[in-house]
């Protein structure tokens, strides 16, 4: 049943593509944005702030990394969704959410000098192509004339900034257990939503949106990253992951059903390709180039 884990924290992770898009007609992106983290932050409190007290010395030691970590993975990553929101569909949020292992593959070959392979460079092409597929809804040479999309491009730097926190806390190894460096995380990211949050005109709480806020505080902000992390620890990274392959299929069966949005044939094609291309980079381990023989390793 450990394939349960990675399951519910995927199909959570999928609602809250239907709850991003949701937001962009209940709840400025700073408001939502703020108030998530906000949330998450006030319930980690009373079981996380007593061993970040404890190991405020390891805290003080590398609070820039925490910092950076803070700032790509909860203020740029879906603060960027929530804006990308206003002009994407929920379909295209969740797509883009699957692209991230492969992103994280494609940096870790620079940043942590992974060795390339066949599946990485087959499955970059492949999905960079169904991307462009699914971006001019078939019509690739559209781009060349209308170029790439607002919402699109930020929805694309948030995938990006979502894996290049993946790959740096990989490389950091921060000495914190998990739920304090996380705690950590969500306080800094809290700081740097405030200033944007104060200048927002419009920060209220209604009926409409308080329900979008708590799912993405709670739910989507710990209860997820619980499962998840449960799910690596009795599966394993590699096996875990391949579960988020399953996001898109989620979301665009929750948004067809709930948000009455239409699957399109480049829908198929584009994300199917962008899929594939995925797999692609996550099962050929075939080395891209063999070490020649008689040389030493």
């Amino acid at each position: 049943m450990s394939f349960l884990f990675p399951l519910f924290a995927v199909l959570i992770w999928s609602i809250n593509a239907i709850v991003t898009k949701l937001s962009a007609g209940a709840i400025d992106p700073a408001a939502i944005s703020f108030y998530r983290w906000f949330i998450a932050l006030v319930v980690l409190t009373p079981f996380v702030l007593p061993g970040v007290w404890k190991n405020r010395h390891l805290v003080r030691r590398q609070w820039w990394k925490l910092l950076i970590l803070g700032l790509l993975g909860m203020v740029m990553y879906q603060s960027l969704a929530y804006y990308a929101a206003h002009s994407v569909s929920a379909l295209f949020i969740g797509i883009l959410n699957a692209l991230i292992p492969l992103l994280t593959v494609i940096l870790s070959v620079f940043i942590l000098r992974l060795a390339p392979t066949i599946g990485i460079i087959l499955g970059t092409v492949l999905s960079f192509s169904g991307l462009i597929w699914l971006i001019s809804q078939g019509h690739p040479q559209q781009l060349l004339h209308h170029g790439l999309g607002r919402g699109e491009l930020m929805m694309f730097i948030a995938s990006a900034s979502y894996a290049l926190y993946g790959v740096l806390t990989k490389r950091w190894a921060i000495d914190l257990p998990g739920w304090q460096s996380l705690y950590v995380q969500i306080f800094l990211s809290v700081l740097l939503l405030t200033p944007n949050f104060i200048s927002t005109p419009d920060i209220a709480l209604n009926p409409g949106n308080i329900p979008l806020i708590l799912f993405a505080g709670i739910p989507a902000s710990i209860i997820a990253p619980f499962l998840w992390i449960n799910g690596v620890m009795r599966l394993g990274a590699s096996i875990a992951s391949i579960f988020m392959n399953l996001t898109p299929i989620f979301t665009a069966i929750i948004a067809v059903l709930f948000l009455h949005e239409q699957l399109h044939s480049y829908h198929y094609i584009g994300g199917g390709i962008t899929l594939l291309g995925v797999l692609m980079a996550q099962r050929i381990k075939t080395p891209l180039r063999r070490p020649i023989k008689g040389t030493s390793q």
